[in-house]
């Protein structure tokens, strides 16, 4: 019997309208605008400056503090302002601008295709190279590989999950990833596995992809510590806490870390990307990025440098089909729409979703009828139309008391509402508002 997480969960229509599409190069942007805040964390500090010459690969912003991520170079050319530009949330940011000339790589990359297996690096060894190299969890949260890597005093690693999950409607860059570099998947596995000194590795998959669970199989015969692990169909089985449950079943206690039970999770592009930074000495400056809609010409699955406008990917897959509605950096469930198309990918972009006019329309708010389907959902274990209700009256206190900060955002709430009431975006706020307090209080 296939494995799946125990609470909640709901089956979004999957639309993997690109699956099967070989990973193709995305053009060169003639700029590329670099974004300091491409993570979890505090935002990146230039170390260049206009008129300087960069070549791909070339660090140009070094991590603000211990949870950030340094910045590379996705292209060559020269730096011709370091300004702010607007990211996927509609907010002005720091951002690095630099006029493409030519397509020069740093010397000490290793760009040949061969695959490199045998590391002697020690454990902090390969965590400090992953830091160097700017990795973060690709998976659309962000976070520092190297933070998640160096569990916190009195944590202990007993297990290294890798999350090839990609349970978000429409996206398929993982799951062609797998298809296409699944030796080096493993290589990055086994470089992660050995970094937080744990015995075992599992490779968590849907069972939407059989292909992609065989041909991991097969690779993964080579390699006695590491399981491929199908898992039922479910959303948000992606979620880090989830993903745990399903895998080991242990559950994440309230307000706790994952590492909590052992665990440490990543994403398979993450893993691919360690491969290329410890093996290759390549820092993360581009990612598979899926471009894909129900009108759009050609979904497909691209390898995009870091700092390409949104546009241009959308370009290069039919241009943009007239009945467009949106345009969604991510994917349908916790994805957001982008103001402009001109917003440039960053490390966490996953997806461009072109949403139809009919389909992106809300459905008008009725009253709560009391069917209990929001909490049914909810993976967390939460009361989506309790806090909805407490956040419309400002009941901070009681908003807190629900627990409103073990909210992962996955919209599975919302989805399931047949009232179509906006849960996700009540439960959003008061979590933001939730969050300041205690950040206020914990200042004191």
């Amino acid at each position: 019997m296939l494995k799946t997480f125990r609470i909640g969960g709901v089956h979004p229509p999957e639309n993997k309208l690109s699956a099967g599409q070989a990973i193709k190069t995305a053009e060169l942007p003639k700029q590329a605008v670099i974004m300091l805040s491409q993570h979890i964390g505090a935002p990146a500090q230039a170390v260049v400056a206009k008129g300087d010459k960069v070549k791909v690969g070339t660090l140009l912003a070094q991590a603000g503090g211990f949870v950030s991520a340094n910045i590379h170079s996705s292209v060559s050319g020269t730096v011709a302002k370091i300004d702010t530009a607007v990211d996927v949330a509609g907010f002005q940011r720091p951002a690095i601008y630099i006029d493409v000339e030519g397509d020069e790589w740093e010397e000490s990359i290793d760009r040949s295709e061969t695959l490199v297996k045998e590391c002697n690096l020690d454990s902090k060894a390969i965590v400090e190279r992953i830091k160097e190299a700017g990795i973060v969890g690709l998976g659309g949260a962000t976070f520092p590989a190297h933070v998640k890597l160096t569990p916190p005093p009195g944590a202990t690693a007993t297990i290294l999950i890798i999350n090839a999950v990609e349970c978000e409607p429409y996206l398929t860059a993982d799951h062609q990833l797998m298809m296409e570099k699944g030796a080096e998947i493993l290589v990055g596995t086994e470089l992660l596995r050995k970094a937080i000194n744990v015995e075992r590795a599992v490779i968590g998959i849907e069972n939407n992809k059989p292909d992609a669970i065989a041909h991991m199989k097969e690779l993964a015969a080579a390699y006695p510590t590491i399981e491929i692990c199908p898992l039922k169909v479910k959303y948000p089985q992606g979620g880090e806490k989830q993903l745990i449950d399903a895998v080991i079943r242990r559950q994440v206690p309230s307000g706790g870390l994952p590492i909590a039970t052992g665990a440490v999770v990543q994403n398979v592009g993450t893993a691919f990307a360690v491969y290329e930074a410890v093996q290759k000495n390549k820092p993360l400056f581009e990612r598979i990025v899926t471009v894909t809609g129900k009108s759009l010409a050609h979904p497909s699955n691209l390898k995009v440098r870091v700092g390409t406008p949104l546009g241009q990917l959308i370009d290069a897959c039919g241009g943009l089909p007239e009945d467009t509605e949106k345009v969604i950096s991510g994917g349908p469930m916790m994805g957001k729409a982008v103001v402009s198309t001109d917003t440039p990918t960053t490390k966490g972009c996953s997806g461009v979703l072109i949403i139809r006019d009919l389909e992106s329309r809300r459905k008008e708010m009725t009253a709560c009828i009391r069917c209990a389907k929001c909490i049914a959902a909810c993976p967390m274990g939460l009361a989506p139309n309790t806090l909805m209700n407490a956040t419309d009256h400002k009941d901070w206190e009681r908003v807190e008391k629900e627990h409103v900060m073990d909210c992962i955002e996955c919209g599975s709430c919302s989805f399931t509402c047949p009232a179509h009431r906006p849960l996700l975006d009540y439960v959003r706020m008061g979590k933001a508002r939730v969050g300041a307090i205690i950040r206020s209080r914990n200042a004191k």
